[in-house]
């Protein structure tokens, strides 16, 4: 469920912040050399904000084809990466494969061992002696 929810807030992070960048104009910022910058000196009051401009097809297109090269690339280096690595992976689960065969294995010749001479292993602890601990005492 967290993973989700965490998917979730990213993906809406993710759209809100490209339905800013649609939305909102490049700042304009002007620089003059001619003079310094001037402070009003007229009261704040309500400035109408202008309405803001909207983005151009053009733009919008150049924007997805940003974002298609981008996911397009890191899914080409995702993939590469995998593709590296699953020789890795596949050769670390054969070798764990190969132990637990060798550990069936082992466990298989004990136990023939011990029941052709019972005399040279240890017997198991009984379930009487377990039923019987400190933890049992409430039955």
């Amino acid at each position: 469920m967290r993973r989700q929810d965490q998917q979730s807030r990213v993906f809406s992070e993710l759209s809100s912040l490209l339905f800013n960048i649609i939305r909102s104009p490049p700042s304009p910022i002007q620089f003059s050399d001619d003079r310094p910058p001037v402070l009003s000196p007229l009261p704040l009051r309500r400035r109408q904000v202008p309405a803001m401009p909207q983005i151009t097809p053009a733009g919008f297109a150049s924007l997805m084809l940003g974002i298609s090269l981008t996911l397009m690339l890191c899914g080409s280096v995702t993939f590469f990466i995998g593709f590296i690595l699953m020789p890795w992976v596949i050769g670390f689960a054969m070798v764990l494969y190969f132990v637990g065969f060798v550990w069936s294995l082992s466990v298989l010749g004990r136990s023939i061992v011990c029941y052709a001479t019972s005399s040279s292993c240890s017997s198991p602890p009984s379930l009487q002696n377990d039923v019987q601990g400190p933890a049992w005492k409430f039955m």
